[in-house]
């Protein structure tokens, strides 16, 4: 069956999209957002997140180039090249955007391992810099990624785009710092929070080998004392140049990848 065609960026659907592209509250109320790109949908799916439509622009990419990949019923439209350029923000997307239905992210429902590694990011602002982060969580496969006190839903368009998908491949969840903190002592996970405070310790010094949260705070203002006063050491990243700190995208991989040397994975 030929799918259905839309050509005129009036459309509703074309509307529904560009709300969901746009507007944090609209994707929190109907629990929908956007993909864009072939490789972060089948990234999705292989994440076991639903795709509710998937519109294409034949003029882009043939349906046959895609269809067999997605292993999923899911409703296809096909778009002008019109209505593509209107509700694309990356031009170089393949022809391919979907729309997809949220998960909660909900603290509880993480599975953690039995060692877990966790990073955490307190008020990340950049959605660059959460990209980032993400994008490092999947390179060292870590247990999850835990936003406290975040400054906008994660499913944000350029999220998603500064992660190159990595927002699916690994656990995700936000909350308050007082939630996330009763979470890591109801799981007996040591908190290591990354700060330029006179008891810091070298982060080399660490024991990363056992279960562990890595807490990050935002380059301007650093880590709130709630972590701070909470945290079973606070550690840093000797400095040998004129600077005092790092991209915190930049701190967080040093960090992580000196955990992972020590767990020998």
């Amino acid at each position: 069956m030929k799918p259905k065609y839309i050509s005129s960026i009036q459309n509703p659907l074309v509307k529904e999209i560009l709300q969901l592209q746009e507007k944090s509250r609209v994707r929190k109320k109907e629990k929908l957002f956007i993909i864009e790109g072939l490789r972060e949908i089948l990234l999705a799916l292989k994440g076991n997140f639903s795709i509710k439509i998937l519109l294409f622009c034949e003029e882009i990419i043939p349906i046959s180039k895609f269809k067999d990949q997605l292993k999923v019923e899911t409703e296809i439209i096909e778009i002008s090249k019109e209505v593509y350029q209107k509700i694309s923000h990356r031009k170089t997307t393949e022809g391919v955007v979907a729309i997809a239905n949220s998960k909660n992210i909900d603290l509880i429902d993480l599975q953690l391992s039995e060692n877990p590694l966790i990073l955490i990011a307190e008020s990340p602002e950049k959605p660059g810099n959460i990209g980032a982060l993400l994008r490092t969580a999947d390179a060292a496969n870590l247990d999850a990624v835990i936003i406290a006190n975040p400054k906008t839903d994660l499913y944000n368009p350029n999220i998603i785009r500064s992660s190159v998908g990595c927002i699916f491949t690994t656990q995700i969840s936000s909350g308050s710092t007082s939630d996330i903190l009763e979470f890591l002592q109801q799981k007996q996970i040591q908190i290591l929070s990354a700060a330029l405070v006179d008891n810091s310790e070298n982060y080399t010094s660490q024991d990363f080998t056992k279960p562990t949260a890595i807490v990050v705070g935002t380059e301007a203002t650093g880590l709130s004392k709630e972590w701070l006063n909470n945290s079973t050491k606070n550690i840093i990243i000797p400095m040998q140049g004129e600077i005092d700190s790092l991209n915190v995208s930049v701190s967080a991989a040093i960090i992580i990848f000196e955990a992972k040397r020590q767990r020998k994975i």
